[in-house]
C-alpha cells in the first residue's frame, strides 16, 4: 500500500473519533440517553447516537475515493447517497421513534441503489438481487446485534480487515476505510461504553458491510460463499434467533434479549468476554477465508460451506449451553 494511503486511513480514523466525541456532548445536550431496562443489556444511563462518527468518516472516505479514483466517482457517490439514506432515517429514529414501515422503505431504497450498482458493474441480475437482499438483511442484522459494548463495531472492523485482505488493490482501501472508521469509534464504546452507536450507526454499519461484500462479489473471482464467512457469526446469531422466534409464534419484530450474545450476558458473562469471544471466532473465519481464496474455486466453495455449517453448529451448541 502506498504510504499516502496510510495517511488517508489515519484521517478517516481521526475523523470518526472527533465526531464521536462531539456526538457524546450533543447527545447529553439533547437528552438522547438510553436508560437501563429488562430488554437492554446495560446497567447505566448512556448517551446514544455516537455512530454518526463512523458515518461521517465513511462519507469522507467516499469523497476522497471519488477524487482519488475519478473513474469510480459516480459509484462512490451513489453508495454515499445510500449510506446517507440509512444513516439519516436512523438519526431521525434516534431522536424520535419511528414506525417500522418508513424505516423499512428507506432501507429498501438504499438496498436498491446498491443492487443497481452491482448490476451496472457486473451485468449480473443474480448478483444484483443477492446484494439487494444482503443489504436489507445486514442493515437490520447489525441493528439487532448492537446490544453490548463493542460487539457491532469489532465485527465490522474484522469484516473490513477481511475485505482488505481479499480485495485487490486499490479496492482493498474500501475494507481499510471501514475498519479505520470503526476503530475511531471503538474506544468510546469498548470496554466501557461512554456512548452507544444508536440506529444512525448500527443500520449504517450493516449497509457499509453489505457494500464491501458487494464490492468483493463484483471485482473478484473467488467463491461468493467466502465473502459470507466474514459476517458468519452475525448471520448465524441473528438469523437463527429470528427463525426460532417465528417458529414459536412470537412477535419477532419486537425488541427482545434472546440472541445468543444476550443470553451469555444474562448468565453474567461480561460484555468484554462476549465481544472478544465473538471476535476470536470471526478472526478464525477471516483467516480461513483468506486461505481458501488462494485455492481453486471448488475448494473455496467447499471451505466456505463447511465454515458456515460449522458456525451454525457452534451456534446451536452454545445456545443449548446458554439455556441450561
Amino acid at each position: 500500500m502506498p504510504q499516502s494511503q496510510y495517511w488517508l486511513l489515519l484521517l478517516v480514523l481521526t475523523t470518526a473519533a472527533v465526531v464521536t466525541w462531539l456526538a457524546i456532548r450533543y447527545a447529553r445536550w439533547r437528552q438522547l440517553i438510553d436508560q437501563p431496562g429488562e430488554r437492554r443489556s446495560h446497567a447505566v444511563s448512556t448517551p446514544r447516537g455516537g455512530g454518526i462518527g463512523i458515518v461521517v468518516s465513511q462519507l469522507l472516505a467516499c469523497g476522497l475515493g471519488a477524487m482519488w479514483m475519478p473513474a469510480h466517482a459516480v459509484t462512490l457517490l451513489v453508495f454515499a447517497a445510500g449510506l446517507l439514506l440509512v444513516a439519516g432515517i436512523g438519526w431521525w429514529d434516534d431522536h424520535r421513534s419511528l414506525p417500522a414501515l418508513p424505516r423499512l422503505c428507506v432501507h429498501l431504497l438504499a438496498a436498491l441503489l446498491l443492487g443497481a450498482m452491482v448490476w451496472v458493474g457486473t451485468g449480473s441480475v443474480v448478483k444484483a438481487v443477492f446484494c439487494f437482499v444482503l443489504a436489507v438483511s445486514l442493515i437490520n442484522i447489525w441493528n439487532f446485534m448492537d446490544g453490548i459494548n463493542g460487539l457491532a463495531a469489532t465485527q465490522a472492523i474484522l469484516v473490513g480487515l477481511g475485505a482488505a485482505w481479499l480485495l485487490p488493490w486499490p479496492f482493498a482501501m474500501a475494507g481499510g476505510a471501514l475498519a479505520a472508521g470503526c476503530a475511531g469509534f471503538l474506544p468510546f464504546n469498548f470496554p466501557r461504553a461512554r456512548v452507544f452507536m444508536g440506529d444512525v450507526g448500527s443500520g449504517a454499519l450493516g449497509y457499509l458491510v453489505a457494500g464491501v461484500l458487494a464490492l468483493g462479489l463484483s471485482v473478484t473471482e473467488t467463491a461468493p460463499v467466502l465473502w459470507l464467512m466474514l459476517p458468519a457469526v452475525f448471520l448465524a446469531d441473528a438469523g437463527f434467533t429470528l427463525l426460532s422466534r417465528m417458529l414459536r409464534g412470537e412477535r419477532w419484530m419486537q425488541p427482545h434479549t434472546q440472541h445468543l450474545y444476550q443470553r451469555f450476558v444474562k448468565r453474567e458473562c461480561s460484555h468484554t468476554a462476549v465481544t472478544l469471544g465473538y471476535a476470536l471466532f470471526s478472526l478464525v473465519g477471516l483467516t480461513l477465508a483468506a486461505q481458501f481464496s488462494r485455492l481453486p474455486l471448488g475448494w473455496g466453495w467447499a471451505g466456505g460451506i463447511t465454515w458456515l455449517a460449522a458456525t451454525a453448529a457452534a451456534w446451536m451448541f452454545l445456545r443449548a449451553t446458554a439455556l441450561k
